[in-house]
């Protein structure tokens, strides 16, 4: 866990920056992600050295090459153990001159972040502003696997804090909940088409650690983990370059985390190749059809962007994969045909496990919009018995801009284990404990609940509506009011206690004169 100490370090990283001039959230991420890769490197090249020095034999796997370049000048210059010692002005020179072209000319066969540095590009202005980031980071322990991706966690949470750009980040609590219920397992294949930072992806490596730490630390379950089980994709490279180093401070070594608009015709090249989908698409506007890919408009004809990414869920999993995605509500309601078919082939078509629906204020102080959380199986032969309906009304943070945590809001933990909680402060432990109840005691909750399943008939024979108040039952209380007498009675019984008092006063005050 990040410790106050190591915040106040990166707090400092990111004021040196702003001091400095460069505000830009993600300018400041992306340059910082630079400086980690190559203080990587460096770490890269020192295990080298001492695995060569421990087998007597040649160095062979050595990020930076040994000798010198053929102007002459030391390749060794270009290691952060070299060039923090330094002045500034020769420090400036080598990074800006030498180490990022070197970056640059890194070729992505052999690592994706390699791939993702080529357009790297420094923008720190001056050599003493340089020298400043680089002494502060390299207070910053990254000795420990937890502490690294703890620490790019932190500085990713404040690109949010900064108020620009929050959208990239889905809450990690939420992130962590939909992880935990979807239990991914070795020999998964699991994939964002809008991976962004890759939040999704790293909360499962931390999953992975904690529960599957033995089949995954040798032999097929190595290879598999660290090549073939996390996917992401984006068209965006300023988060693919952050997103994969994300993935590398969490220990994955070559993570496939590639450029891609995962709704253009381009990308119809994986069907069915993935078990587990987690992600929180960038739902909004329309799209041309010109640029869509066909087979998406096949099983659904819209321009929506909503449902075009629903539809590409369902191409991307195989027979038997699973998915837990995110939704905006008009996807559970919405009238138009598109809507309603979309719909009707979850919940026909494949399996339909479960929606929970979350507070409007889950995405603020950045979007109030209401959004729920749909899982469900692609069987391309049905399988929807009944809907599990979650009405979450707490996540254990205020609901307004300020999102401040709550007292005794529990926390979920990666290794699945709940700690106790206040119910009413945080239902997420409790989404948890009962969506693994949903073929058992959940089927008895009555529907006035906060959680109950719903029979696949009752949804078609409402048009295969899917919000939770068309099925949620709301019971109404009897008051009972006192009649109009008997408060006119009360009012007059006030009026004749206020009248006496302020008498006894004014008797109190003739005394006092006299």
């Amino acid at each position: 866990m990040i410790t106050g100490e190591i915040k106040s370090k990166v707090d400092a990283v990111w004021d040196a920056f702003w001091t400095g001039g460069i505000s830009n959230p993600l300018e400041v991420m992306e340059q910082i992600t630079y400086l980690l890769f190559i203080r990587r490197l460096d770490d890269e090249q020192t295990l080298a050295l001492n695995r060569a020095n421990l087998l007597k034999k040649p160095i062979t796997d050595n990020p930076f090459p040994v000798g010198q370049d053929y102007d002459g000048r030391d390749w060794e210059d270009l290691r952060w153990s070299r060039f923090k010692n330094m002045d500034a002005a020769q420090a400036f020179e080598v990074v800006d001159k030498r180490v990022f072209p070197f970056i640059k000319d890194m070729r992505g066969e052999d690592s994706t972040y390699a791939h993702f540095m080529k357009d790297a590009r420094l923008t720190i202005p001056n050599a003493g502003m340089l020298q400043r980031v680089v002494d502060r980071l390299d207070k910053i322990p990254m000795d420990n696997l937890d502490t690294k991706g703890d620490i790019y966690e932190y500085l990713l949470a404040k690109i949010a804090s900064a108020g620009q750009n929050g959208q990239f980040r889905t809450p990690r609590h939420i992130i962590q909940l939909m992880v935990e219920m979807m239990r991914p397992e070795p020999g998964d294949r699991i994939v964002d088409p809008a991976s962004g930072t890759c939040g999704f992806l790293v909360a499962t490596t931390e999953y992975m650690r904690a529960n599957y730490a033995d089949a995954i630390s040798s032999g097929a379950g190595r290879e598999q983990y660290h090549h073939d089980m996390f996917h992401g994709f984006d068209f965006d490279n300023t988060m693919l370059r952050i997103g994969s180093m994300n993935m590398l401070l969490h220990g994955v070594e070559q993570p496939d985390i590639r450029y891609r608009d995962s709704l253009a015709q381009a990308s119809n090249d994986d069907a069915g190749a993935y078990s587990m989908i987690l992600a929180n698409p960038p739902f909004a506007g329309s799209l041309d059809y010109e640029n869509t890919a066909k087979d998406l408009q096949q099983i659904v004809k819209t321009k929506k962007t909503e449902l075009l990414f629903m539809a590409l869920f369902l191409r991307l999993l195989k027979p038997g994969g699973r998915a837990a995605v995110i939704v905006p509500d008009g996807v559970l309601f919405g009238s138009s045909k598109a809507h309603k078919e979309l719909r009707r082939i979850l919940v026909e078509d494949h399996k339909l496990d479960a929606v929970v629906k979350l507070p409007s204020g889950v995405f603020k102080p950045y979007a109030g919009v209401s959004t729920a959380i749909l899982f469900f199986t692609r069987t391309d032969s049905g399988g929807t018995d009944h809907v599990w309906f979650y009405d979450v009304q707490a996540d254990g943070f205020s609901l307004d801009d300020k999102r401040t945590p709550l007292l005794d809001e529990g926390k979920l933990g990666v290794s699945g284990v709940l700690n106790d909680h206040e119910h009413a402060k945080n239902n997420l432990p409790d989404v948890l404990k009962r969506w693994f109840l949903r073929d058992s005691s959940e089927l008895e909750q009555q529907r006035t609940e906060q959680s109950f399943c719903v029979p696949k008939d009752d949804i078609a024979a409402q048009g295969y509506d899917l919000s939770l108040n068309r099925y949620k039952e709301i019971v109404h209380e009897e008051v009972e009011h006192r009649t109009p007498e008997v408060i006119l009675d009360e009012l007059d019984r006030l009026e004749k206690e206020i009248t006496d008092g302020m008498a006894q006063l004014r008797e109190m005050l003739a005394g006092g004169a006299a």
